[in-house]
């Protein structure tokens, strides 16, 4: 037996080399990878430079001097610390109000079976159909005329409704379609042997969803709070049509303090879009893991 095995040829060693096609993979994604970077490292390369700089023809990539005073200045420009705080409440409440109620309706379309659920998911998908810009009139005058509220009588007349209001802000925003059906996505893949255990065990509907099953699913969490706080922080055309005070004003509607009918202050709107910029860049470094996970099993569903 010994002398066989002694006998017996050493398996081929595994060659190092790697597949053409992984090779040009890997290249191709590298060049889109720097693609990608490029415009984030112009960005912050040119709110370093003076204004002189950026307007001749012969500067270089980098520059000369250094202007790190830049973001000082641009943030003495305008009540940024008031924008950003805006913005980061906005965000906050929506990525809150989406994860909360999105997941419960994705839940109780997965998972609880009524008549009309798969009528009410197909709206869904529907809405997801609808270009963002066609519901902009249609949610202005929703907030413009909401009764009882800043003066209107019943009927939404006489006053501003929810205009230059937190409310405007934050309700309209609130959940979004495609946190729906990203997290029915997900409950739907779960074990029916689970919420039937539980329910053996007494638990009721509520329990099961946040006790049993939410905690299975924890990339759709993590991708759709990335996701709406993103949309959330990034959002400038509905704040700028909704407020007119700079007290509710956020900090992407702020940066146009810098583009004026005289020019462009290019080293203070690079220097405040690098500032504005720098919170998505850390949560996302923060929940990739999580968010890339959820976007591959969505996928595969």
């Amino acid at each position: 037996m010994a002398t066989t095995e002694l006998l017996k040829p050493a398996p081929a060693p595994r060659s190092r080399t790697l597949p053409v096609g992984r090779i040009a993979l890997y290249v191709t994604l590298s060049v889109v990878s720097l693609l990608m970077v490029v415009p984030f490292a112009w960005m912050v390369i040119t709110s370093l430079k003076t204004p002189v700089e950026i307007a001749s023809q012969d500067a270089g990539l980098l520059p000369d001097q250094w202007e790190f005073g830049n973001y000082v200045d641009a943030l003495k420009a305008a009540p940024f610390a008031t924008y950003a705080r805006n913005s980061f409440v906005i965000a906050l409440s929506h990525t809150v109000l989406n994860v909360l109620i999105a997941s419960m309706a994705g839940y109780a379309l997965a998972r609880i079976r009524f008549r009309g659920s798969e009528m009410i998911f197909y709206l869904f998908i529907a809405a997801l159909m609808i270009p963002t810009y066609t519901k902009v009139l249609p949610e202005f005058l929703i907030v413009r005329f909401m009764p009882l509220a800043g003066g209107n009588d019943l009927f939404g007349q006489g006053g501003s409704g929810w205009l230059d209001s937190w409310w405007a802000l934050i309700i309209p925003g609130a959940v979004t379609p495609f946190a729906v059906f990203l997290f029915r996505q997900f409950y739907l893949d779960l074990p029916v042997e689970l919420e039937e255990a539980a329910r053996l065990d007494g638990l009721g509907e509520f329990r099961i969803y946040s006790r049993i099953m939410s905690p299975l699913v924890k990339p759709a969490f993590i991708t759709v709070a990335l996701l709406t706080f993103e949309s959330s922080w990034n959002n400038f055309l509905w704040p700028l049509l909704v407020t007119h005070t700079d007290s509710l004003r956020v900090i992407q509607v702020g940066l146009s303090v810098f583009k004026t009918e005289n020019g462009t202050q290019w080293h203070f709107l690079m220097a405040g879009t690098t500032l504005a910029t720098l919170p998505m860049v850390v949560l996302f470094l923060i929940g990739q893991r999580y968010f890339v996970q959820g976007f591959a099993t969505a996928g595969l569903k």
